[in-house]
């Protein structure tokens, strides 16, 4: 059996995402697993740590027997034994950064937001394609167990005509002060590129195309619930960015979706993102692992009276969509496709214009919350 590595330098890798769910669950994992080619040939990762801290970079490297690390990009950018280039830091340095990466003719893949503009993703499409390198954008609530079941159900027109989806994402994000906070004081400085509409409204994006079509206009409304936060040295700043966000997103084929999204909500479902799909011929409900059906046939018909207590059981009245295969962390999924893609041409959707589309709604759906207005959205 045929063996190759592939080098990939990770910027990023001392932050939450970069280090957790890319680092330990993904790339580590691909180390030692390895990437089935179409020839049969075994891909195996061997990551090279980027980042500005010499300190952390050095111990996460002795921690999982990493050789390779180093706070000069440039230097891990000339290494021909480095073909990827991974970037998770924060989104106001991606650009700079991936730019520099193209140039030296790395193949990109990237957090989300790809940019803070629609105008600088689309221009880093442009250079890639230039340079003839490959590129890609993390889109990872595609890949969650829940979501491909609510795929499932989508492909194999279990809803009939679509009609509406609801969303409910986010938990109480502690402020700071009597509990350390569970996301990074950048997410609530604007300054800094931080916000739920820039951060979450591109996720939205890439669902809500992937499983229902391009989303044509948006109403939304974000603001600041939290005034006052505490950073991790413990010192209290002013929250400039917006930390809940409540939208309706029209999308073609006159599908109406209401998501709300919330750093600033305690929650009482069943898991911290759900999302319900109504159709004429059956509804679902899907969260992070399990989804949930109710086809038309078996619809209880309740009747509205506030004067008696409820006799439906409704939560018994839903039918567990089963697994019907293995399902690994969304993320090392896609790394996998992106890999594949990068060394046999295999497709992959999620490139820079698919991440342009998510910069796109995010930004019109802070225009229409600062100016009140229903705000429609041109194809990019």
């Amino acid at each position: 059996m045929a063996v190759r590595t592939i080098g990939v330098a990770v910027n990023g890798v001392t932050g939450r995402m970069g280090y957790r769910q890319h680092l330990v669950r993904s790339l580590l994992p691909l180390r030692d697993e390895g990437v089935r080619l179409q020839d049969g040939t075994l891909l195996k990762v061997e990551p090279v740590l980027v980042g500005r801290n010499a300190d952390k970079l050095k111990e996460i490297a002795e921690r999982h027997d990493l050789a390779r690390w180093t706070t000069d990009l440039d230097g891990a950018l000339s290494d021909p034994s480095v073909e990827v280039y991974f970037d998770s830091q924060v989104t106001s340095r991606h650009v700079d950064s991936i730019t520099r990466a193209i140039r030296a003719g790395k193949h990109i893949y990237t957090e989300k937001p790809v940019s803070e503009t629609v105008e600088e993703a689309l221009e880093l499409a442009r250079l890639a394609d230039e340079k003839g390198v490959k590129h890609g954008v993390v889109a990872d609530k595609l890949y969650l167990p829940g979501i491909r079941k609510l795929k499932r159900l989508v492909d194999g027109g279990f809803f009939g005509r679509i009609l509406s989806v609801r969303g409910e994402f986010g938990y109480w994000v502690f402020e700071g002060d009597w509990q350390p906070a569970q996301r990074p004081s950048w997410n609530y400085r604007a300054e800094d590129g931080g916000g739920i509409v820039s951060d979450m409204f591109c996720h939205w994006s890439y669902l809500l195309h992937d499983l229902f079509g391009r989303v044509e206009a948006v109403t939304a409304k974000a603001v600041t619930h939290i005034p006052t936060r505490w950073d991790e040295q413990g010192n209290a700043y002013t929250a400039t960015a917006d930390d809940a966000a409540y939208g309706i997103f029209e999308i073609e084929n006159g599908v109406i979706a209401q998501i709300n999204s919330s750093w600033c909500v305690r929650v009482r479902r069943d898991e911290l993102v759900e999302f319900q799909v109504d159709g004429t011929e059956g509804s679902a409900v899907a969260g992070l692992r399990e989804c949930f059906a109710q086809p038309r046939a078996v619809t209880p018909k309740p009747v509205w009276n506030p004067d008696l207590p409820v006799t439906h059981p409704f939560r018994e009245q839903w039918q567990r969509v089963p697994d019907n295969e293995d399902f690994d962390n969304g993320f090392k999924v896609q790394w996998a496709e992106f890999l594949r893609h990068v060394v046999d041409g295999t497709p992959f959707p999620h490139d820079f214009r698919a991440g342009a589309r998510g910069v796109a709604l995010a930004a019109a759906g802070l225009r229409s919350s600062s100016e009140g207005r229903r705000v429609e959205i041109a194809d990019v």
